[in-house]
């Protein structure tokens, strides 16, 4: 179920803002806003890189496979 909310838009300065309710806030003091026809898609910047994405992650219940670690073919590389 897609959840929508009616909000107004007001001035601040020359920018025009929308007060985002609280069901829709979003994480951090940034954002990332962009436009898609006529819709307007705002995203939070995800920081701390790498390893702060992989601690989002849930972790996988299943085993993986034994894979034969062949040695690899010599290379001339000169």
């Amino acid at each position: 179920m897609q959840h929508e909310r009616h909000v107004r838009l007001f001035r601040n300065g020359r920018n025009q803002a929308v007060r985002i309710p609280v069901e829709f806030e979003l994480p951090g003091d940034e954002a990332i806003i962009h436009r898609d026809g006529d819709r307007l898609i705002i995203e939070p910047i995800r920081k701390g890189g790498l390893i702060a994405l992989l601690d989002t992650l849930e972790p996988l219940d299943e085993d993986f496979p034994t894979i034969e670690d062949k040695p690899g073919a010599p290379e001339d590389i000169f």
